[in-house]
């Protein structure tokens, strides 16, 4: 079922999605040569706890994982692009990491993630990222009344092409709102014109993710960390929005 939010409540996910995007501005900053994963998560969690928030990654035991997950943020490192576990591992020079948080305020909840090169950064690295974010502003771009769900999916897909980078169609972006995973499921990949109609009211999570020579994807032991099936590095992006009678509102957008 489809839950389309009134205005308050978006302004309430809306006081979520500042909270998520003030934190991964400030994980990104922390993220330097050295810095242990674990020192991260647990900075994090110092944070959610003062705030009052609720992390929607604890306890958070899905068909696809190992749960139940006992950490509050996702952090992805090199080839590893969804759900990382973190783990006792001292960041290195050109360390691409992903840094991926949902939490709840009040009853409602915003999710968001961001790419960052830690130190020395290889121009392969930056154009991958650059080509999510690419994504990620073009489905937004896009997220308007009267328009369809495909039209984002293509919107992605579209831009994904252009930069030569395959597709997965196995994870992507979703509904939310009261939880953090609600209908609809946004593939990456899709047609112009199909699927849903967007209405006011919608909230979606955005997260365009590539790898830059496949498509396919493999699991550590760990059950939770996903990562390219063939160890090229990857890039995942990912708003909080919702749409409105104009223009998409970005709950989750960092400031500049």
């Amino acid at each position: 079922m489809i839950e389309l939010k009134t205005p308050a409540e978006i302004e309430r996910m809306h006081v979520a999605g500042r909270f998520v995007a003030e934190v991964l501005t400030e994980v990104g900053r922390l993220a330097d040569v050295g810095v242990n994963l674990l020192d991260l998560e647990h900075h994090v969690r110092g944070v959610i706890k003062r705030r009052g928030a609720q992390s929607c990654y604890w306890d958070y035991a899905p068909s696809f994982g190992e749960g139940p997950f006992r950490n509050v943020i996702c952090l992805s490192v090199n080839d590893a692009v969804l759900h990382g576990l973190p783990h006792d591992y001292p960041l290195r020079d050109g360390d691409v990491l992903t840094a991926d948080l949902a939490v709840g305020i009040d009853g409602w909840v915003a999710d968001s993630a961001r790419t960052v090169v830690v130190g020395t950064a290889a121009k392969e690295d930056l154009r991958i990222v650059r080509a999510t974010e690419e994504a990620l502003e073009a489905a937004i771009d896009v997220a308007r009344p009267g328009n369809r769900l495909g039209d984002l999916s293509a919107a992605i897909e579209a831009v994904a092409r252009a930069y030569g980078y395959p597709v997965n169609t196995e994870f992507g972006g979703h509904g939310l709102g009261r939880t953090m995973h609600e209908d609809p499921h946004l593939s990456n990949k899709g047609q112009a014109g199909r699927g849903l109609k967007l209405r006011p009211g919608l909230t979606l999570a955005v997260e365009p993710w590539f790898a830059r020579t496949t498509d396919r994807i493999v699991y550590d032991a760990d059950g939770w960390t996903i990562r390219s099936a063939d160890g090229s590095r990857t890039a995942h992006s990912e708003h909080t929005i919702a749409i409105t009678d104009d223009a998409p509102l970005v709950l989750t957008r960092r400031d500049p």
